[in-house]
């Protein structure tokens, strides 16, 4: 957080927004919500409870891991994009916290996701620097295809809070600006096939026991783990078939065990402008939110 805030910290803001990856320092008015905020259940809610509190610590691997290859690179543009890919991931962190805070508060109990992912994280600290990042180009895979649907999943978005669902959409929108900022590190230091097919089974083992385990703590503790109503509904938002938020990307995943693979072959670019105009535009919903909006705007 602090080194968001950071006076010294205003040339990299500028240097990633030069890029198309501007920190944008969002101070997140979080709202009064309902306290099963997607689609009035407890399944759904609690699914993207543990995606938040996942998001802190998560983000905190993914910086250091790329931070550890830093002074490797030389390239001028990469190193800009490395500098808006820290300062947004740094944001994202520091949001996902007031709203992990204000889950506790409504008596969901983030702290328990938290601690599974925590621990899930330390089992992949114990490999190579090199492999860590491999692993982290695999999960921010993920996280763009996760903003990517989050961004065109009409069905989601109208089943969730407005005023929440803002901050889901302004972070699945800055995961697509730099989706391709770790693996663009990646390749910089040597691109191993061999550690990218190691890093679909790794962190596929040690997250799926974290999100389902802490899932189910949560919706015991809602009094929902048997509830077949909400069950039946949460899962089919979430891993409904072909309509599911989660279930739809699953196919997608083992595109990143192609020899081609590359984050940008898939072009995003056009879903990024159109959100970057609905969120921060003239009329944009969040505009008024970020404290540094005139310093990013060329």
């Amino acid at each position: 957080m602090n080194a968001v805030s950071a006076p010294a910290t205003n040339v990299r803001r500028l240097a990633g927004a030069s890029v198309g990856i501007p920190p944008r320092h969002l101070d997140f008015r979080i709202p009064e919500a309902p306290r099963y905020f997607l689609a009035d259940n407890a399944t759904a809610t609690t699914f993207i409870a543990v995606l938040s509190a996942f998001f802190p610590p998560g983000e905190r691997f993914f910086m250091e891991s790329v931070r550890h290859f830093r002074k490797e690179i030389t390239d001028p543009v990469l190193k800009a994009e490395v500098a808006g890919f820290m300062g947004q991931e740094a944001i994202h962190g520091r949001e996902h916290e007031r709203l992990n805070e204000l889950l506790m508060e409504q008596g969901i109990n983030t702290k328990v996701p938290e601690a599974a992912v925590k621990m899930a994280l330390k089992v992949l600290e114990q490999f190579s620097p090199s492999q860590q990042l491999a692993c982290t180009t695999f999960m921010e895979h993920f996280t763009a295809l996760v903003g990517e649907q989050l961004l065109t999943d009409k069905r989601f978005q109208e089943s969730s809070h407005g005023e929440m669902l803002q901050l889901w959409l302004w972070h699945a929108m800055e995961e697509l600006e730099h989706k391709s900022v770790a693996y663009d590190v990646y390749e910089t230091i040597g691109n191993s096939r061999a550690e990218r097919i190691l890093a679909f089974p790794l962190v596929t083992i040690v997250m799926l026991p974290a999100v389902f385990g802490s899932w189910g703590y949560l919706l015991a503790k809602e009094g929902k783990l048997f509830d077949r109503k909400d069950l039946r509904k949460g899962l089919d938002l979430i891993l409904g078939g072909k309509r599911g938020l989660i279930s739809r990307i699953l196919p997608k995943m083992g595109l990143f065990a192609r020899k081609d693979y590359h984050p940008n072959k898939k072009d995003t670019k056009a879903l990024e402008a159109e959100w970057r105009e609905k969120l921060f535009g003239e009329n944009g919903t969040l505009r008024d939110q970020v404290s540094n909006l005139q310093s990013l705007i060329h």
